[in-house]
């Protein structure tokens, strides 16, 4: 994706000792459109997400999610309340985000994790969604986590075998075939050892790379990992949102009703086995304002998907400044 520059950034006071990083970039006269990254704890990394917006008509704005990359505190930061770490949280410290900058309603990008956030925000403010463009779709209900942490295990029987070889050679507990992996790994990032959280960090993401590598050429480390904060930090949400099917009860798919007046694109990879294609095709199917885009020949991610993506917004955009 192409270099676009950062206008303006900040740090946002949300309360309970919360601090989000915020950026915004584009045109400040563009149609406002919301990027949330993935993860959880994923960040907004290089900003290289700005890539998918036109600058010239689109006022962009990102921020890191609560407790991980600029905002403050991190997830990894000693005496951190993880437990205070939860959806609502989220959506609340972007509605107060939307506030202070002043935005009326604006176009919600969400990828992979980002994307249940955007459809979670959306159901929660629908009044302030002007569209909604999603890729790498997810909903992260119990379908969803147990597909990823357990049953994608039949592709990657290698990678998932060392996954919860860690697990039960920790000495809690866990055995497979009986409890959840998750929520073992959840435990083991809450340990108050820093060395048991570091190990189980590593674990984590190796299992990571793996899951999301079909579609991309082979299994790749992401570089990313070599910083423990955000190792560390990444492994830690991921886990904590996952064990609690992201907070979300009802699930998403169960109040699309709200969203029906919303238009929307949702863009996918055929080979996503992370999240297998039906997760987009049954929010498209309870969602009359949306499009579904399959990209045939990617993953959780790949460069048909990037061009559809930017594509998507820019008819939503064209859309909205038209009227």
């Amino acid at each position: 994706m192409s270099a676009v520059e950062m206008r303006a950034s900040g740090l946002l006071d949300v309360g309970g000792g919360h601090s989000v990083y915020w950026e915004e970039s584009g045109s400040d006269r563009g149609v406002p459109a919301l990027y949330l990254h993935g993860g959880p704890g994923g960040t907004l990394r290089d900003g290289s997400y700005r890539g998918v917006f036109d600058p010239a008509g689109t006022r962009v704005v990102g921020l890191d999610q609560r407790g991980c990359g600029r905002s403050e505190p991190h997830v990894t930061s000693p005496g951190y309340d993880l437990d205070g770490n939860t959806t609502a949280a989220l959506i609340a410290d972007i509605e107060l985000l939307r506030a202070h900058l002043r935005i009326e309603r604006w176009l919600v990008n969400g990828i992979s994790w980002g994307s249940t956030l955007a459809l979670a925000y959306a159901q929660a403010h629908p009044d302030r969604v002007s569209g909604i463009v999603l890729c790498a779709v997810t909903t992260t209900d119990r379908f969803q986590v147990d597909w990823i942490t357990e049953t994608v295990g039949a592709i990657f029987p290698e990678a998932w075998d060392r996954l919860a070889t860690h697990a039960e050679q920790a000495e809690i507990g866990y055995r497979r075939g009986d409890g959840r992996l998750v929520e073992a790994f959840a435990q083991l990032m809450r340990d108050p050892d820093p060395q048991v959280r570091d190990a189980a960090g590593r674990a984590w993401v190796d299992w990571e790379d793996h899951h999301v590598s079909i579609g991309t050429g082979g299994v790749k480390r992401d570089a990313g990992w070599k910083d423990a904060e955000f190792r560390n930090g990444f492994a830690t949400l991921v886990t904590h949102y996952w064990s609690h099917d992201a907070f979300l009860d009802p699930p998403v798919l169960e109040r699309m009703h709200l969203l029906a007046h919303i238009p929307a694109t949702l863009i996918h990879g055929r080979g996503d086995v992370s999240g297998p294609a039906i997760i987009p095709w049954r929010l498209h199917r309870a969602w009359p304002g949306s499009e579904l885009i399959i990209c045939e020949h990617d993953g959780h991610g790949g460069p048909a998907m990037l061009r559809a993506w930017r594509e998507a917004n820019n008819r939503h955009t064209e859309r909205l400044a038209s009227n």
